[in-house]
């Protein structure tokens, strides 16, 4: 009997493999970044063919590593970073461009047109989502208008459109010999293409979009077995979970009680708000997305607060300005300085998020006096991700009338303590770390293993979830006031820089 699950999580910088075993601890895990292509000032891409390839790398090493047979695999699960568009040939398998990632904001000149045109809200009843750089619709309108073929090609049949998760199955499944085109619920809902309340293309968005739907992958609930896998090193092994990493880490904290949320600290910072199977439409700046379905259940809805640059802006302070050699640097430069030294870090290099939506604003450093050094530019970078988290819990408990008791959180900067300790403070909540905190490809795990049984429901994956530590906070509320206050000070001074 498979006492094992795999999990592929396919983010922004790597993709790792995990294996986990029945107590959702992990057993073996093998990670590889792949290259950030950065052709001009905001655009990003990515190799769609080399993060393949480093798939396969991934999974044959976790299996090496865990010792296992294909046979003792339940299930595999994929999660991946989300509104990432990849365009390839049906019949070749190639891709015909390098995938836009979600960070990219070329399209801007078409969202000011869309906006123009009816307002920067004008599918958000349909969509949960404003108009936007950040989702997959306008992105794939690029690439069928801007890369020769790419349109004819796509009406004809011969082109198929996915996130990363759907070239992923597509591949694994056996690409060009028959391979599965698909996308489940979660990331259907980040293209801006799907209506949350039927859960289908919407043949209006399509039209609005200038998409055809021969490109469109079918959409599928996020637990439910898909196929089997036909890559060697996990040949037979079924495919049955599927979720955007971010909804991915929501099912991995076990969040399934409505007002339940969870907050990952990656490449970007991403808040996620359980509001049950009632979607909840914000008006503070948030998205409204689907969390998860599991099987023929009803799905769950979430609010969600996104923010473009948290860890990404460790990495520019170590690759860009050579502030540090190593991104784990960071924390013991930072504790060189008492406090901030009043300088403001705000990373806008994509624009600013949730909840500001502004794609004109970008990156400032304020407060700089000569006192100030590297110790201090260290801190305010850490310290600016608790502060971009401050305002999307401010508007989450806003457009959801909770006031949340903890925020669970999972991702690569939680190991940061003085990170940690200073987000309790500015948010002037408990933050919880779990004991697993690579809960992005646990949710995957869990979704794959109740789609073959081998666990019987959310409530024994609940039983899974513990403490690793808990952080709370300490600091006064004049202190907390007058640091937020600066904060929006830097905000204010960022925006409008382009255009």
């Amino acid at each position: 009997m498979p006492t094992y699950l795999a999990a592929i999580d396919q983010g922004t910088t790597s993709t790792r493999c995990i294996v986990f075993n029945r107590d959702g601890r992990i057993v073996a895990s093998a990670q590889k970044e792949h290259t950030q292509l950065l052709p001009k000032p905001g655009w990003v891409e990515h190799d769609a063919l080399e993060i393949w390839r480093n798939t396969i790398e991934v999974a044959t090493q976790a299996k090496a590593q865990a010792g296992i047979e294909r046979s003792d695999l339940a299930a595999l699960g994929v999660t991946n970073q989300r509104e990432t568009t990849v365009l390839w040939n049906r019949r070749t398998g190639q891709p015909l461009h390098n995938a836009l990632v979600w960070q990219d904001t070329r399209v801007d000149a078409l969202v000011a047109r869309y906006a123009h045109q009816g307002g920067p809200d004008r599918f958000r009843q349909k969509t949960g989502l404003p108009l936007a750089s950040y989702f997959s619709a306008l992105k794939l309108q690029w690439l069928l208008n801007e890369v020769p073929g790419a349109r004819s090609l796509s009406e004809a049949g011969d082109a198929l459109f996915g996130t990363i998760d759907t070239w992923l199955i597509w591949n694994l499944t056996g690409g060009v010999h028959g391979g599965l085109h698909l996308t489940d619920v979660t990331n259907a809902s980040r293209t801006q293409l799907m209506d949350l309340a039927t859960l289908s293309w919407d043949p209006q968005l399509l039209r609005e979009f200038e998409i055809p739907s021969a490109v469109l992958p079918r959409i599928v609930a996020s637990s439910e077995v898909y196929g089997e896998v036909r890559l060697d090193a996990l040949a037979g092994v079924p495919v049955a979970g599927i979720l955007g990493d971010q909804q991915a880490a929501l099912v991995g904290q076990t969040c399934y009680a409505a007002g339940e949320a969870k907050n990952t600290y990656g490449t970007g910072c991403f808040m996620l708000m359980n509001t049950g199977t009632v979607p909840v439409h914000s008006k503070a700046g948030l998205i409204t997305t689907v969390a998860y379905q599991l099987g023929s259940a009803a799905p769950c809805y979430a609010l969600e607060g996104s923010v473009a640059i948290a860890g990404a802006l460790v990495q520019w302070l170590r690759d860009n300005l050579r502030l540090i050699s190593r991104s784990d640097e960071i924390e013991a430069l930072a504790r060189e300085v008492d406090d901030n030294g009043d300088v403001y870090f705000v990373p806008a290099f994509s624009g600013l998020y949730a909840p500001h939506w502004k794609a004109s604003a970008r990156g400032i450093i304020a407060g700089l006096t000569r006192y100030a050094n590297r110790g201090h530019i260290a801190r305010a970078a850490l310290e600016a991700t608790a502060y971009q988290t401050r305002d999307v819990l401010a508007a989450m408990q806003s457009d959801s009338g909770i006031a949340i008791k903890e925020l669970r959180v999972d991702g690569g900067m939680v190991g940061n303590e003085l990170l940690m300790q200073f987000q309790a403070d500015i948010l002037d909540v408990p933050v919880v770390r779990p004991r697993v905190v690579e809960t992005t490809a646990l949710g995957a795990a869990y979704a794959a293993g109740l789609a073959v049984g081998f666990w019987s429901g959310p409530a024994a994956l609940a039983a899974h979830w513990s403490i690793d530590k808990r952080w709370e906070p300490s600091m006064s509320e004049p202190h907390r006031a007058a640091l937020y206050g600066s904060w929006q000070k830097a905000i204010a001074r960022s925006l409008d820089w382009c255009g």
